[in-house]
């Protein structure tokens, strides 16, 4: 096994996932042992004090795009359990970190619960209440899409708290707390998309992260930050995988004599795709260089990172689909799983108009650059 920490990890994924995201996604499962073997990997940012492999998020996000490439249902995981793992980093104090970080790199699993029925995009709609009640804190409302909510252990719920906002990491199995899978989703089958109920949830006061009180837009969007590049990373590594059978196919597959390749159509698709991912690329980094250096640009370059990879990620597996034809329609084709899983990436983590209305208030401010 390879000593760099980054090596080691991308090995453990081609190892555990690697030509079995077909039978999961059929399955709409993960395997119960797989996520747990995956451990550190799945929140490989958390710092070796703790368990993780203190990766940066440069190299955090190459083995998020290796393993997107693999499985886009695996990636979601990983990308809930980075996400969580990094708001506890974020907001809890040091006794918190150092009671829960360990126990996610150790295996347990966590999710993120953010929308509502009637609050996705528009936190001001949000009605998950939080208060304080003596020495306890109470939960109650209802939360919808929380990728890896049926693995999950841990659920970090974000909602109202006073006049601010509030994040407080609930036992899934809490008295009051109810966990429905949701069947069949459009993309990402096995990621264990799931409603959460809380119905008057009462904790331990110390089960309250920090910044509580403070204003909810603030406390979401440092999750959102690391979530958003997650599934940037993860586009980038889906439009690698989509080349890459791109490509194999148009060079076996002959058409009108001669191979599909060198018919000047179907390679100005595999141009395309080639720019695609390179493109996702070069965002994913210039967004991922601004987190580690600690740049004040990073939600911006995030946004932008999110953006231009899920919409390159729609496209590239749209295209990759066109070159396979009928090869690629049928149940078991990677670039059919793809297609389905691109468009999810569009709407997760902020919406491609989401998004667009976010760069364009940074270019009116005069901020870009």
């Amino acid at each position: 096994m390879p000593a760099d920490p980054l090596a080691r990890a991308t090995a453990l994924i081609t190892e555990l996932v690697e030509g079995r995201a077909e039978e999961w996604d059929q399955a709409g499962l993960l395997p119960s042992d797989l996520l747990g073997k995956l451990g550190p990997v799945l929140c490989a940012q958390v710092a070796t004090e703790h368990g993780g492999l203190g990766l940066s998020s440069r190299d955090n996000g190459e083995l998020t795009a290796h393993t997107g490439s693999l499985c886009g249902s695996v990636r979601s995981v990983m990308t809930s359990q980075g996400m969580a793992a990094w708001t506890i980093q974020r907001l809890g104090d040091p006794a918190q970190r150092a009671r829960l970080l360990p126990r996610l790199t150790g295996g347990e699993l966590a999710a993120v619960a953010f929308s509502e029925p009637g609050a996705g995009s528009d936190l001001s709609a949000m009605t998950t209440r939080i208060h304080d009640d003596g020495g306890s804190v109470v939960l109650a409302g209802r939360k919808v899409w929380v990728t890896g909510g049926h693995y999950a252990d841990l659920i970090v719920v974000f909602g109202r708290y006073g006049d601010g906002g509030a994040a407080v990491v609930v036992p899934a199995n809490a008295p009051g707390v109810r966990v429905r899978r949701i069947p069949d989703p459009l993309g990402c089958r096995a990621a264990g998309h799931a409603e959460v109920e809380l119905d008057s949830v009462r904790l331990p006061a110390d089960s309250l992260l920090g910044g509580a009180g403070q204003s909810l837009s603030l406390l979401v969007t440092s999750a959102l930050t690391y979530g958003r590049l997650s599934v940037a990373w993860g586009c980038a590594g889906m439009l690698r995988g989509c080349l890459a059978a791109a490509t194999s196919h148009a060079r076996s597959r002959s058409q009108f004599g001669k191979p599909l390749a060198d018919h000047q159509l179907v390679s100005g698709h595999l141009g395309r795709l080639l720019i695609a991912e390179q493109v996702s690329a070069r965002v994913c980094e210039h967004a991922s260089d601004h987190w580690d250096s600690g740049s004040p640009d990073v939600v911006m370059t995030t946004v932008l990172a999110k953006h231009v990879s899920a919409v390159n990620a729609a496209a590239g597996a749209s295209t990759a689909a066109q070159v396979l034809a009928s090869a690629g329609a049928h149940a078991g084709s990677p670039v059919a799983r793809a297609y389905r899983d691109a468009k999810l990436m569009e709407i997760i983590e902020g919406t491609n108009e989401l998004c667009l209305v976010m760069l364009a208030g940074h270019a009116l401010s005069g901020a870009s650059r």
